[in-house]
């Protein structure tokens, strides 16, 4: 699936277009019969100081996130939820004694049964590493290094070329290969460049890991940290050839299709029809993402000494396929990636990993069984009709946009009338008829997968697309819009309470589950979404005009959330703060989302008996109820090492400036909650953003 696709936590699910909070018959035992939950509120706080505490505060002051996870709020609540749901299906495949050899039951249930046998990946210990590490022990020189990166990735082990299949962005019905910069182990360039210090000490315990990993591979101590030193300069040097997570939302600059003449001169060093041939497929032109890594990668081959680069070799599959081995290689990767980058206290219990890992491996399999035990078939059309009212209150928006010309109000409508909708689970189910598992080897088994997910990416090459795939699992607590597909997608692991209940009032799923939809929806609008046109191909459909005025209104949200801080004890003096900015650059396309999604889910419920009605519940007006509901969607908190993180490479704004952002920026909020000039949540109006 393309790299394009732009993803959201947090929406929701089965559909009732009619409000029930009045219904007569008795609640049955268990059934929720308040679903905007008081409690949470912070009465010493003032909807027009701050709305997001105003409406969360008391949950948060009493929340306390789990060990195991890096926060907590209603996307984790579903998502453990549905955990428990998957496991029970796969225990109860694993404990079944006559599956059919290559069912779907044979091959989930020897998957996890594999996974939960700790005491045979104990026993291995480092030993499935050893076929690979001598195969990069046997390398000479750098242009052997380059034909053994190329054969990995056959066995889903490739290096050196971040590279995929995907739509063609200029003609989205064919697909190309790709590439991409890649050879980083931090999360962003900065992390290597900066020397602020949390980034300074998390590159100290990377090393620190690193050498972890050769260690438990048989290294000496004193050579194990000095291979972790090199391996991290080696890495900087190619940090400093990458592309920032900002530039790296700029399709255009990230679209340099060429032939491989072109690139053979782009980078001569290396010999990119043996390397394709290598890989598995034939190309004759590509789409090259990002030209400056592979500009500089021959030099860096070349100029570093081959002990460097095999050593880098070794720490990229040790470290991926740490999750797969014996305890003390999964504890080192998460005292890294877990506890110090995350701020995870302790790893999930192995239940929930292989869980993970089986949905990830075998999602269409594992998917199968999911949605016919816990996705009711009727939730398919009452989200298509929630979808469909949704597309027209954004239709409606476009034809009294103030700003915009009837020109490109036709086109706009035109891409949204046209946008596909998929919900609950794909039409087509993967097979994996090659993958094979064994009940007595994980490590295997995820070699047989890794294998087969890169087959069946390489067979597209070349071909046309197929619009009927998906690019999450069934079970996916999340939702996404593909530009190339012109698409929004829905699975059926979030179609489901916390986010959507089919007895809450319309002003709480509307505040819910319809701004998300409308988010995603706006996503094909935003500042990458509009680049690309109904068909999904990267075509200017705006008049010269218009898109002025959009990058003018856009450049505003980008100021305002460039405001918006959060501030942490300083890492170097304890008796000082860190205040982090947001990067309004990085999260516009989020913003701009969140936005559009807060005013087409008001205007759609405002459709509604409740939206029209002045009936309080619970002593608030359906007005102020669908901005609560609003609100209790986005109760969540985060460790801050995930905050701080998260500021660095998350395209999505924190939870607390998802609310107050669009809000106060907002008309309808401010009459619902009578925010006047002097509040905290006050804007005036020529510094108001509005796009959608």
């Amino acid at each position: 699936m393309s790299k394009k696709i732009l993803s959201l936590s947090l929406f929701s699910s089965i559909i009732m277009m009619t409000a029930c909070q009045n219904g007569a018959d008795k609640p049955k035992e268990g059934e929720r019969t308040q679903f905007f939950e008081v409690s949470g509120m912070d009465s010493s706080v003032k909807a027009s100081e701050d709305f997001f505490l105003f409406a969360n505060g008391g949950w948060m002051k009493t929340t306390k996130i789990p060990d195991d996870k890096t926060g907590w709020g209603s996307f984790y609540l579903l998502g453990e939820q549905n955990k428990k749901n998957l496991n029970h299906l796969l225990e109860e495949a694993a404990n079944k004694k006559d599956n059919a050899p290559g069912s779907i039951e044979q091959k989930l249930g020897d998957f996890y049964a594999s996974g939960m046998d700790t005491a045979a990946i104990e026993a291995k210990g480092a030993t499935p590493l050893q076929p690979e590490l001598q195969k990069i022990d046997a390398i000479t020189d750098y242009k052997a290094l380059i034909n053994y990166a190329a054969d990995g990735f056959k066995a889903g082990n490739g290096a050196l070329f971040g590279f995929y299949v995907a739509p063609d962005d200029m003609n989205s019905t064919v697909n190309i290969a790709v590439l991409t910069q890649t050879g980083t182990g931090l999360p962003e360039k900065d992390y290597y460049l900066k020397n602020d210090p949390d980034k300074a000490s998390i590159r100290e315990e990377y090393v620190k890991y690193i050498a972890k990993l050769f260690q438990l591979t048989g290294s000496k101590e004193e050579d194990a940290k000095k291979a972790a030193n090199e391996i991290l300069a080696l890495e900087t040097a190619i940090a400093k050839t990458h592309r920032s997570a900002i530039e790296l939302r700029d399709p255009h600059a990230n679209y340099n299709k060429m032939t491989i003449a072109q690139l053979s001169k782009l980078q001569p060093e290396i010999d990119w029809n043996n390397a394709f041939e290598r890989m598995g497929v034939k190309v004759d032109s590509l789409n090259v993402g990002q030209p400056d890594y592979y500009k500089a990668l021959g030099g860096l081959l070349k100029n570093q000494p081959i002990a460097v680069w095999k050593n880098k070799m070794k720490f990229d599959y040790i470290n991926g396929a740490a999750g797969l081995l014996s305890k003390d290689f999964r504890n080192a990767s998460f005292e890294f990636y877990g506890k110090r980058l995350s701020g995870q206290k302790q790893q999930e219990a192995r239940w929930k990993q292989v869980t993970n890992a089986a949905d990830g491996g075998l999602g269409d399999l594992l998917g199968q069984l999911y949605v016919k035990n816990y996705f009711p078939p009727e939730a398919k059309k009452r989200m298509d009709e929630l979808v469909s009212n949704l597309q027209k209150a954004f239709a409606n928006r476009i034809d009294h946009l103030d700003w915009m010309s009837a020109e490109t109000k036709a086109k706009a409508k035109t891409k949204l009338s046209t946008i596909m909708k998929k919900i609950g689970y794909p039409e087509k189910w993967k097979t994996y008829d090659d993958v094979t598992i064994d009940r007595s080897n994980y490590f295997a088994n995820r070699e047989s997968i890794d294998r087969h997910a890169y087959a069946e990416m390489i067979k597209k090459h070349g071909k046309p697309v197929d619009k009927t795939e998906w690019g999450m699992t069934p079970a996916t607590v999340n939702a996404y819009y593909n530009p190339q597909f012109n698409e929004i997608v829905f699975p059926a692991g979030i179609l489901q309470f916390p986010f959507f209940d089919p007895n809450a009032d319309d002003a709480i799923n509307y505040g819910g589950i319809g701004m998300v939809i409308g988010h995603e929806m706006t996503h094909g609008f935003d500042d990458q979404g509009c680049q690309y046109d109904e068909k999904g191909n990267m075509v200017n459909w705006w008049t010269k005009e218009d898109a002025a005025k959009f990058k003018a209104k856009t450049g505003m949200i980008v100021d305002q959330y460039n405001a918006f801080t959060l501030q942490f004890r300083s890492k170097a003096d304890s008796t000082k703060m860190d205040t982090l900015h947001v990067k309004g650059a990085l999260t516009l396309g989020e913003n701009i989302a969140d936005f559009g999604g807060v005013a087409i889910a008001y205007d759609a419920f405002k459709m509604t008996e409740q939206g029209k009605s002045d009936k309080k519940i619970d002593g608030f007006t359906p007005d102020q109820r669908f901005f609560l509901g609003l609100a209790q969607v986005w109760r969540i908190v985060k460790r801050e090492e995930m905050q701080r993180m998260a500021i660095n490479v998350d395209p999505h704004s924190p939870a607390h400036y998802r609310i107050n952002g669009p809000l106060s920026n907002f008309e309808p909020f401010y009459k619902a909650w009578g925010i006047q000039v002097g509040d905290k949540m006050f804007r005036d109006e020529k510094d108001r953003a509005k796009v959608w």
